[in-house]
């Protein structure tokens, strides 16, 4: 009979591409990666893996068998989401990641009311971009990850996955005190069009998402400074570096120095958790969504 533990192994080998990647996927050695697939080797009695390069490649027979051992994972996954349901408690480990404000923003307020009203629920929770979140979550590596959409700007979705709304989050542009804008009641993105613009790492979805929306308004951004965390941000902003978009979300305590103006036309962004639809009946997934929601209250 195959073992499960091996055909995870082997899951995790042809969704990652790697022997290093499946081990960090699941958290073990390289060294445990190969020795599981050895002992799956021999229990097939095929070759399942070819070097190539310095790393390796599946087989024919390796590539068949992943298929069903993806197959099988997901049917043992939905078996223990109808356990789960049918016993009607929350329990087990859940696996949460969060971008940087949302889990500043969420994370303290919704883990520690998960621990306090399900003691036997057992969270683990990591800071991920929304798009690593999303990865994570359609390879196993993550039951829930709380991600983002731009209200002019979509977050593309996979196939398999479920997701249900947390909050709207507005945001607004952050300048230096002396701003000449700083005393509106609102302003025009294409009013900012000579500043300096403090925004994230390029490739990420936010500053794709704010190059998007300024050269739509005919703005050629003038990038000063990148910088991942919001709260580094508006250090710059405070600094007189820049200026930047500030969602609501995870910016408190705004620093002394930083003025918010709203935008004429409003911009916010939408802020869900998605989760693999075959766990869909799991009351841990149902719980850390209502912690989720009833932390957001506290933010807008």
């Amino acid at each position: 009979m195959l073992n499960l533990e091996r055909l995870r192994t082997l899951d995790a080998l042809a969704r990652h591409g790697s022997v290093s990647g499946a081990a960090e996927g699941l958290h073990v050695t390289t060294s445990a990666v190969s020795q599981q697939m050895s002992k799956l080797e021999r229990e097939v009695g095929q070759q399942l893996l070819a070097k190539k390069g310095r790393g390796v490649r599946l087989t024919d027979a390796g590539r068949l068998l992943a298929e069903h051992a993806g197959r099988i994972l997901s049917q043992v996954e939905l078996a223990q989401a109808d356990l789960e349901a049918q016993r009607g408690q929350v329990v087990g480990e859940l696996r949460i990641s969060a971008f940087p404000t949302a889990a500043r923003g969420l994370f303290p307020a919704a883990l520690a009311a998960l621990r306090a009203q399900h003691p036997a629920l057992r969270v683990r929770s990591t800071e991920l971009e929304p798009e690593s979140g999303i990865a994570g979550v359609v390879r196993g590596d993550l039951d829930l990850a709380v991600v983002l959409d731009w209200y002019n700007k979509p977050m593309p979705l996979p196939d398999g996955l479920v997701k249900a709304p947390i909050l709207d989050d507005p945001a607004d542009v952050a300048m230096p005190a002396g701003h000449p804008l700083a005393g509106r009641d609102e302003v025009d993105l294409g009013e900012f069009a000579e500043d300096e613009w403090i925004t994230w790492a390029e490739g990420e979805f936010c500053h794709e998402w704010l190059m998007f929306t300024l050269r739509s308004r005919g703005i050629e951004p003038i990038i000063g400074h990148r910088a991942a965390e919001t709260h580094t941000q508006l250090g710059l902003v405070a600094a007189g570096l820049g200026v930047c978009i500030a969602p609501l979300l995870g910016r408190s305590p705004m620093p002394a120095g930083v003025v918010t103006v709203p935008l004429k036309q409003r911009v916010s962004r939408h802020v869900y958790v998605v989760w693999r639809a075959d766990a869909d009946r799991r009351p841990s997934i149902r719980a850390a969504v209502e912690a989720l929601r009833a932390a957001a209250e506290t933010v807008v």
